[in-house]
């Protein structure tokens, strides 16, 4: 008999952790499935809530924010290359090119988590390999549109959403929950709404808290 386990995704999908942590917790997921049954919901986080139209150059951004160097910066970029294919996804190899504003994105997340978890998960997927993989330009409708058709969701609902300030406070009031419980940083994987992973741990680091958790509700 499986233990059902509620769990919030807080991230961003401009964060290269956030894309390594939903799939190691994919793949966690399904190594623990005889024991473990889990909706993911995906929660909004901005890394870079300021961002102007038009983005900034991934280097000079890192740079200004963290005081990288380009060899740090490059070094960085080859372990979350490897973490990646550690969990099957793939970066492209020339980085991100430009960091944009994701405010839409969480826009559309909403939406689509109040008409289907699953499809939910899929556009956060799909954002984030055209973000990570394609390179994509994600303040582009256009962009977001195509991910939004990939996971099967309503492409002129979602027009209609771009086109408002739709959600926008619901987003906003989300992301001023999330930091007010302490989430300063993404991922931040919460399970049942009281237990906090953060970061965009192993396999089996995720696997193992999950096992954990679950016995815990068993008892």
């Amino acid at each position: 008999m499986t233990t059902p386990l509620h769990i919030d995704f807080v991230s961003d999908i401009s964060c290269p952790w956030c894309a390594i942590g939903l799939a190691a917790l994919e793949q966690a997921l399904t190594d623990v499935q005889d024991e473990v049954q889990a909706d993911i919901h995906i929660q909004p986080f901005e890394l870079n809530p300021d961002m102007p139209a038009g983005g900034q150059d991934i280097g000079e951004h890192l740079t200004q924010k963290y005081g990288s160097t380009p060899e740090q910066q490059a070094q960085i970029r080859a372990t979350i290359a490897q973490r990646g294919a550690d969990v099957g996804f793939a970066f492209n190899p020339d980085g991100r090119g430009r960091i944009y504003n994701t405010f839409d994105a969480h826009r559309l997340l909403h939406w689509a988590g109040l008409e289907d978890a699953a499809q939910q998960l899929a556009l956060k997927k799909a954002l984030l390999v055209a973000c990570h993989g394609q390179r994509q330009v994600m303040e582009s409708h256009t962009v977001l549109l195509a991910a939004v058709a990939q996971a099967g969701l309503d492409v002129a609902r979602a027009q209609g959403i771009l086109a408002s300030d739709e959600f926008a406070a619901e987003v906003r009031e989300a992301e001023a929950f999330y930091t007010g419980q302490g989430i300063h940083s993404v991922p931040a994987v919460i399970i049942n709404r009281q237990h906090l992973i953060s970061g965009g741990q192993p396999v089996a680091v995720f696997a193992q808290a999950l096992r954990q958790i679950a016995a815990e509700v068993r008892s």
